[in-house]
């Protein structure tokens, strides 16, 4: 008997609806597997074909069959029925019994069911679904007993005595650590880690299950940070395949890249009450106005319904690789130019394009002679609900990639790829923008962003304070019902688009942003000059790169040198470590953009919220206290000694200042200078670099005046040493606007730091965030800051900010801060000590 086509009979009578329509997130992501659903008008449920009685529910609502040729069918009656507890169903059957084709399974009582669950849509899933093909044969309503779907086993699918053959089962539980659960970027990275190995992966949660290859099916489970899960892998390398995933899921990797600390105000909606203003929340600051321009959404044609199912197919197929090739490009764009959160979101724009949970709703669809445009947009609004339904609101922003994805494939599928024309100096309003919206708008020169809908935390928010374009979202529906052309004022700064402007704010915001100019481009033309104060002092105002292309952007900006370079763009998104040879290049690289100016290159500072799949760390339930910064040094000495090889190999060595991540004690720094010191003997080399330490835990700061004796100077990371000093969380984005290195303890801290430097004459520097705060300057000046290292595109305003201060009344009023209660007090001061002109 031929067993690889199987034609399943109906089990039912009734309409037939593709599962994507099933109003229950479980089966209509495709979690479960694929099939297809039948709103029930008989009383009893019957056999689709022949096969074997797997499993009977105890509550007597599901069966579930092997068939001859290996499928396992799931047929389940109804939505939420088991809260029924088996009343109203009788079975028919046993679990190990043979059943022939159309026997009967259940029955049940269809109005004491109907009464007592959410609906009578029943399903017939496929479990094990890899290597099977489903072909419905009818898309309408059916008798019991007639052909509804063909089931195809491929070369792929085992056969029914080898489905568990060539291989072992593992599984393991953890609790999930990755930053708000399994989301868009930890599913992908979830997702990635599975592709490596040839053994299958499930997750397991609430009775729930899912794949781990369809990341529309993870997510879909809704698990989030902390939720306990279950992991089951089933082939040759199950148990490897089981500890790297146990691994991944253990660790707060799936949200690598913090939100800058003022970028998301998380109180109440400003001007919500006030006439002429409707309030939102700040995405991206900045100031702007503007005629308002709405981005239109993209309207499909009629669906006819008698479409080519191949056709179809071989045009969603074209339009969904020339989407992933514009994604592919993107990618190494950002990563060329070391644009972390670019690639960390659209590295998830290209996982959810390979979704296998999203290509089968829709291609189910498609064989249902639906068009491929609505197909496409049908699954992709299927799967979005399912993520707002389960009320995160992570997962609700997650929701706008894949609105995303849904318009530039249909752009392609339509033919409409140009650009909507946008005025140049407009305000742009839509219900919500998205990543591939943000790219055109730069480029045709809008003014500003405002959304109905949105959040802080979204992709395109991210993008926008990247590229300085002022954002404001959550501003309601009544955004959408203002008048286009109006000209608007997006005051993005205070959460506010004021849309009854006068003509005296039109012209004063036009005053303003016409004098912001002037003054950075004075600045920008001043930017090659030192930053000396009135009183004579010089401070340096170096650049923080990640790249040797940022290096050569910051020569041009007028930096005195580089005050960080982060050397992990070199050791991340590949299989393996660089060698000491590429190494040596890339440094040499960044040396040699900086002309005869200083490079401080800080040694490797993985660990925390940066993860590499090559080095065997171990899963560590608060990463931030973990093997992080120097201790990786420390625990892996060899990744350690290469990087110091190939440091000490580059030209001019004088140039070169090594700095050392992380340190908390005084012999960690001892231990790595008299390493540096045996590596250079290795090498015959008799000069050595500077070497520094960060300041970045309040040990360190405490311990300031002895580590000063034996380095060469201190640099401090405001950023770490905050969420050390405060005890709270950086990558917390409820926590954001609390997050505050004005904080007067920090202040106590760096002034230690400078005070314990200054007994061994070393200079102090600062290369966190704080350093590119204009209101900051003056303080940090102030407490004896020596080197201030900046974003490359705030150079010249940082410079110009310290020549308009004078050191000596810097340091004196600064005193007077150390002894105020709060960050805000601090800021408050700053503003009456020290007013910017």
């Amino acid at each position: 008997m031929n067993n690889n086509n199987l034609a399943l009979k109906a089990p039912l009578s009734g309409p037939v609806m593709p599962l994507s329509r099933v109003p229950d997130p479980v089966f209509s992501s495709g979690a479960m597997g694929d099939g297809i659903a039948i709103d029930p008008l008989n009383d009893c449920l019957h056999a689709p074909c022949a096969g074997v009685v797997m499993h009977l529910a105890r509550t007597r609502h599901a069966v579930t069959l092997k068939a001859d040729n290996g499928a396992e069918l799931l047929l389940h009656l109804g939505l939420d029925t088991v809260q029924l507890q088996g009343e109203g169903f009788e079975a028919l059957v046993r679990e190990g019994e043979r059943v022939s084709e159309g026997q009967p399974l259940l029955r049940f009582d269809l109005d004491k069911v109907a009464r007592g669950s959410r609906s009578l849509i029943t399903v017939l899933i496929v479990t094990n679904g890899e290597g099977y093909e489903l072909r419905p044969l009818t898309t309408t309503s059916v008798d019991v007993g007639a052909p509804l779907l063909q089931l195809s086993r491929t070369a792929t699918a085992p056969a029914a005595n080898e489905q568990h053959a060539g291989g072992s089962e593992t599984r393991g539980r953890v609790r999930v650590a990755l930053r708000g659960g399994l989301h868009a970027r930890p599913a992908a990275l979830l997702r990635k880690t599975a592709q490596e190995f040839s053994s299958r992966a499930e997750l397991h949660v609430g009775g729930r299950s899912a794949s781990i290859d369809s990341l529309v099916g993870v997510m879909g489970l809704g698990v989030a940070e902390q939720d306990e899960v279950e992991v089951i892998c089933r082939g040759q390398d199950s148990e490897a395949a089981l500890h790297a995933l146990l691994k991944t899921l253990g660790t707060a990797d799936g949200e690598p890249h913090p939100l800058p600390t003022a970028a998301i105000p998380v109180s109440a909606p400003r001007g919500a009450d006030e006439p002429g203003v409707l309030g939102g929340v700040c995405a991206a600051p900045g100031l702007a106005s503007g005629p308002l321009v709405r981005l239109g959404t993209i309207q499909l044609p009629q669906d006819t319904g008698d479409s080519r199912p191949d056709e179809q197919h071989r045009a969603l197929d074209q339009a969904l690789e020339h989407v992933r090739d514009d994604v592919r490009t993107t990618l190494q764009q950002a990563g060329k130019q070391g644009h972390a959160d670019e690639e960390a979101i659209f590295s998830a724009h290209l996982a959810l394009l390979e979704d296998p949970g999203l290509l089968d709703a829709a291609d189910l669809l498609i064989d249902q002679r639906i068009s491929a445009a609505h197909a496409w947009s049908r699954a992709v609004q299927t799967q979005c609900g399912i993520l707002l339904a389960l009320g995160n609101p992570l997962l609700a922003e997650r929701a706008n990639d894949l609105r995303d994805l849904e318009k530039r494939v249909l752009r392609v599928l339509l033919r409409k790829e140009g650009e909507q024309p946008v005025p140049a100096g407009s305000l742009v309003a839509a219900h919500e923008i998205t990543p591939s919206d943000l790219g055109p708008l730069v480029r045709a020169g809008a003014a500003g962003l405002c959304m109905a809908e949105g959040g802080a935390t979204s992709h395109v928010a991210i993008l926008a304070r990247a590229k300085g374009l002022p954002c404001v979202v959550a501003l309601g529906p009544q955004l959408l019902e203002l008048e286009e052309g109006r000209t608007l004022v997006l005051d993005a700064d205070h959460g506010r688009l004021e849309y009854s402007p006068s003509a005296e704010r039109i012209a004063q915001v036009a005053a303003q942003r016409e004098q912001r100019e002037q003054t950075r481009e004075r600045q920008r033309v001043q930017a090659q000059q030192p930053a000396v104060t009135r009183d004579g002092k010089s401070i340096e105002v170096g650049a923080n790169v990640a790249n040797p292309e940022e290096a050569a952007e910051a020569f041009v900006a007028g930096a005195d040198g580089v005050g960080l370079l982060r050397t992990e763009f070199l050791f991340l998104d590949r299989q393996q470590a660089p060698n000491e040879q590429e190494q040596q290049r890339a440094y040499q690289d960044v040396l040699d953009a900086m002309g005869e100016r200083r490079v401080i290159i800080r040694t490797i500072d993985v660990g925390g919220d940066k993860h590499l799949a090559y080095l065997p760390l171990p899963a560590e339930e608060n990463p931030a206290l973990g093997l992080r910064g120097i201790r990786l040094g420390q625990a892996l000495p060899q990744l350690l000694d290469q990087q110091l090889r190939a440091l000490l190999q580059v030209s001019p060595l004088h140039r070169c200042r090594v700095l050392l991540p992380m340190v908390s004690e005084v012999e960690e720094l001892i231990a790595i200078r008299q390493r540096l010191d045996q590596l250079a003997q290795e090498l015959g080399i008799e000069q050595r670099p500077e070497l520094g330490v960060m300041i970045e835990v309040p040990s360190a700061a405490l311990l300031a005046d002895q580590l000063a004796e034996h380095a060469d100077f201190l640099s401090i990371g405001t950023n770490d040493l905050s969420q050390y000093t405060l005890a709270m969380d950086r990558c917390h984005a409820g926590l954001a606007a609390r997050i505050d290195a004005l904080h007067p303890a920090l202040l106590r801290l760096i002034a230690q730091t400078c005070a314990g430097a200054a007994r061994h004459g070393r200079w102090v520097g600062v290369c966190g965030a704080l350093a590119s705060e204009v209101l900051a300057t003056p303080v940090l000046i102030g407490l004896g800051v020596q080197e201030l290292s900046v974003s490359p595109g705030l150079v010249g305003e940082i410079k110009a900010r310290v020549r308009e201060l004078d050191a000596e009344d810097c340091r004196q009023r600064s005193q007077e801060l150390l002894a105020l209660g709060s960050a805000r007090a601090v800021r408050e001061a700053c503003t009456r000590l020290w007013p910017q002109p």
